[in-house]
């Protein structure tokens, strides 16, 4: 249907713009992310323009996500309480383990940092913003969620995103698919081959009642702090809280 295919093609491009954060994103970019031809992505992005949905920076060319967005954001927040459900236990895994903690959302193919929280260690590892998006995998967060898919769902998201993880420090589907078994084995994900250089985290997925898990909590610290024994028990407290937030 030409209107399912309009719909879906905004969304596209609302994705791809979200996933480019505050620098926002180049029209030629964004036709290449959703596989669109320019003409037809400047004539979206002007519509979308238009209604609010999406700003135009003339000066650098670029497009970010509009004030339309944020208000029904804003309209639609009281739905998704997820946020303030997992608030207790984020700030007291940061109290535990003095670093920083982040709560990500599955979106579809991506992941989305929905909350952060900040322990005392004063070498901060500020990794995510809330919002940012990237491919589900990425992250410690989003490979722990990632791993908990059955095969056949991962193969699907890997097959989907492999043109797309290139842009994140060459990262690869075979190599994710590597890091999935590995986390399989630990019991939790451990992020030491991509995003920041010197940085590491562990991440685990909050089982949901039905269906595969749609949160994760991760913590990231500077390698250092990172030695097999610590990320064990960085496993452990956040295994811990997620218990309590199961029940």
């Amino acid at each position: 249907m030409p209107g399912a295919q309009g719909v879906r093609r905004v969304a596209d491009l609302l994705r791809a713009i979200a996933s480019r954060g505050a620098t926002g994103a180049r029209l030629v970019d964004l036709a290449r992310q959703c596989r669109l031809e320019p003409p037809t992505t400047h004539r979206l992005l002007k519509a979308l323009d238009a209604e609010g949905l999406v700003a135009r920076d003339q000066s650098a060319r670029t497009y970010t996500l509009g004030p339309l967005t944020f208000e029904l954001g804003l309209a639609a927040a009281h739905h998704f309480r997820a946020r303030d459900l997992c608030a207790q236990a984020l700030q007291a895994i940061a109290d535990r383990t003095g670093d920083t903690v982040f709560l990500s959302m599955r979106s579809g193919l991506d992941t989305v940092c929905i909350d952060r929280r900040e322990g005392r260690f004063p070498i901060k590892t500020l990794t995510l913003d809330v919002g940012t998006r990237r491919p589900l995998g990425l992250g410690a967060g989003g490979l722990a969620l990632l791993a908990a898919l059955d095969d056949a769902e991962i193969e699907v998201v890997l097959g989907a995103n492999a043109w797309r993880l290139a842009a994140y420090d060459g990262m690869r589907a075979p190599v994710l698919l590597d890091m999935v078994r590995r986390t399989r084995k630990l019991g939790y994900a451990l992020n030491d081959r991509q995003a920041t250089p010197g940085a590491m985290s562990v991440g685990l997925a909050i089982p949901a009642r039905q269906g595969a898990p749609a949160l994760a909590i991760s913590v990231g610290a500077i390698a250092s702090r990172m030695q097999s024994a610590r990320q064990r028990e960085i496993a452990k407290i956040v295994r811990s809280e997620i218990r309590s937030l199961s029940t």
